[in-house]
């Protein structure tokens, strides 16, 4: 029996609307997916990664990460509305339908398992790892104060897929740089939750910001600094030679600022302080690579 409800309810004329809550026009996301995926794919291929392997990545971070604003929205669907920061989403304000958003998630969805198929067997296996987190970090933040770890275990499924892309196996390696971009992911998202914090505790929402109370610079700074010490141990153990470090060390200055900026806590400062990691990723990036190829 029919519904009476479309099979198909996205609508060309809502594209700005569905822009914005895929968070397309602010990229800083894609950015922090990015950066982390391109260590790996480039550890792994010794600083050139095959073009069409480099492209699936790419595209599937865009697409991925689109995807999980979409899912974030419709989970928060209820309660972007109380916080002053997202209460002009499409989904809080009903520019766009909740059947909308589930339509959208799964075609972001489908597109990027396209892609996946281009590659072998084995990493389609774990695309669905990566589904399977970006499905549920919207919601662990109704259930636990660390739904950032599971953002970050999301951030970081990238780095297993490409190893296995391209060496049809995971080095050990692979997993220090996965916990170091979790811990740096982490640190990030709680400068995030910050923002949020004074509302996130009035609607009921977790998040590790509320978890580490007083304490939340001095966990920020102990993540930030794990992190840089596992990506200095990987760097040692594929005997990168100094210009991976020198981003490194790039990376822990640009820390060191974000803790000067943020030392009284303001809402203003915390957020650049979020967006400045995409600095951080860059500049571990540029190391990287100059590493690889200027030998």
């Amino acid at each position: 029996m029919l519904s009476g409800k479309p099979m198909l309810a996205l609508r060309w004329q809502n594209r700005q609307a569905y822009w914005q809550l895929m968070r397309a026009d602010k990229p800083i996301g894609i950015y922090l997916l990015l950066w982390p995926t391109m260590w790996a794919l480039l550890l792994v291929s010794g600083g050139i990664p095959q073009l069409s392997t480099l492209l699936i990545f790419i595209a599937g971070v865009v697409l991925m990460r689109s995807a999980g604003c979409v899912i974030n929205d419709y989970a928060d669907r209820h309660l972007d509305g109380s916080v002053e920061r997202t209460q002009h989403r499409p989904l809080a304000t009903g520019v766009v339908t909740e059947t909308e958003a589930k339509q959208l998630f799964a075609l972001l969805i489908g597109i990027a398992f396209l892609l996946v198929l281009a590659l072998n067997w084995q990493t389609i296996l774990l695309s669905f790892g990566a589904l399977a987190l970006a499905s549920a970090y919207p919601f662990m933040k109704r259930y636990t104060h660390l739904p950032q770890v599971v953002l970050g275990a999301a951030f970081s499924w990238s780095m297993p897929m490409a190893a296995m892309a391209v060496l049809e196996t995971i080095p050990t390696w692979i997993w220090l740089l996965y916990l170091a971009n979790l811990s740096w992911t982490v640190a990030y998202d709680t400068q995030y939750a910050m923002v949020d914090r004074k509302d996130d505790i009035k609607v009921g929402i977790k998040s590790t910001a509320i978890l580490f109370g007083k304490y939340d610079l001095s966990a920020v700074v102990v993540l930030q600094a794990l992190s840089i010490v596992l990506l200095a141990y990987v760097f040692d153990l594929l005997e990168l030679n100094l210009f991976a470090f020198l981003g490194l060390n790039a990376a822990a200055v640009l820390f060191a600022l974000q803790y000067v900026n943020t030392r009284k806590r303001q809402e203003a400062a915390c957020f650049q302080a979020f967006l400045n990691n995409h600095w951080v990723g860059l500049a571990v990036t540029a190391g990287i690579i100059a590493s690889l190829l200027l030998t």
